[in-house]
């Protein structure tokens, strides 16, 4: 049985991808600093999956405990999803994201080098791209500057792995997300962020359940269809199999680039409106809205071709709109 350690492995997208993975046959061990997960998911992951993971509690900045870990255990790949990801807040605190997710991620990779562990998966993100002047974004659309430190940090993080992968054994796969969305069908999984959430599906499913008041919809004057900004929501159940497929043809090994690029998405753009009312219909609700000023970092457009995703891997989305908005608010009343 294959050990995968998996960082932020009790967060939102990681809890997701653990599960596949031991139900993959991976045997996984889990680092989380719990900053922004709860130790509760992981008997959550237990009950879905029948296994409960190994779990260390460690702060990927304290590279003492993170090299005991890669010293006394054996992994054959790692899939780093810890850093910290708000947009809004990067803005607000840059070097709190330049020290976490650089740091974290330089110490991930020095552990693997001095411990011999040749896989590795990177979470990183569609900002790479910044604002991009042709619409579906592909691999090969120019990277331009990220508007946030949040997404400067993902762009800096590829490059730091290319070049790390270039003079090692490494193979590195980068995964470059678009917006997540859903819950595990099971209810017992899901996204809850700290304080008031930066993504939109926790700010609309918490105004339905009254923990807001109203949703913010920050702009209304992007010069799209109903003046509200683009984005690509994928299904993270979605997301998390292509963390499986991807760790699957990283392990073979066969004539695989030092680092490859895959875009994962839905393909199809959806404005903020266009979502409220998804989810309005897919769960007979009503959510009340109140139009803000856009927010420093956001961008007006961003959605996928996910198709070298597809011919390289053999991923493509399987879960509609539809049923992730229900997914998101059924765990939302499990909370």
């Amino acid at each position: 049985m294959q050990k995968i350690i998996v960082t932020g492995g009790l967060g939102y997208i990681g809890s997701h991808t653990v599960v596949l993975l031991q139900q993959a046959g991976f045997q996984v061990s889990i680092i989380d600093d719990l900053s922004n997960s709860s130790i509760e998911v992981l008997d959550k992951i237990k009950k879905i999956s029948g296994v409960k993971p190994d779990f260390f509690l460690v702060d990927l900045q304290d590279k003492k405990q993170l090299d005991t870990v890669f010293s006394t255990h054996q992994f054959d790949g790692v899939i780093h999803f810890a850093a910290f990801k708000a947009v809004g807040e990067s803005v607000e605190k840059p070097l709190l994201y330049y020290r976490n997710n650089l740091i974290g991620l330089i110490n991930i990779l020095e552990a693997m080098q001095e411990n011999k562990v040749q896989n590795f998966i990177f979470s990183s993100s569609c900002t790479v791209y910044g604002q991009a002047d042709y619409m579906p974004i592909n691999e090969n659309t120019p990277l331009k500057q990220p508007q946030s430190p949040y997404g400067k940090t993902k762009a800096m993080g590829e490059d730091i792995i290319a070049d790390f992968a270039k003079v090692s054994n490494t193979k590195a796969i980068s995964l470059r997300y678009f917006n997540p969305v859903g819950a595990h069908p099971s209810g017992l999984i899901g996204e809850i962020p700290n304080g008031i959430p930066n993504n939109l599906l926790p700010y609309i499913t918490q105004t339905a359940s009254g923990l807001r008041s109203e949703l913010a919809v920050f702009g209304n004057d992007y010069e799209i269809r109903d003046g509200t900004a683009i984005r690509d929501y994928i299904d993270v159940n979605d997301l998390a199999e292509a963390h499986v497929l991807a760790l699957q043809y990283l392990l073979k090994r066969d004539n695989t680039p030092a680092i490859s690029f895959f875009n994962l998405g839905s393909g199809t753009g959806s404005t903020v409106l266009e979502i409220v009312q998804t989810f309005e219909k897919a769960n007979n609700l009503k959510i009340p809205f109140a139009i803000c000023e856009r927010r420093s970092g956001d961008i007006q457009e961003a959605y996928a071709d996910y198709s070298k995703a597809k011919d390289v891997l053999g991923w493509i989305p399987k879960t509609n709109l539809e049923t992730s908005m229900q997914t998101a608010w059924n765990f939302q009343k499990n909370i």
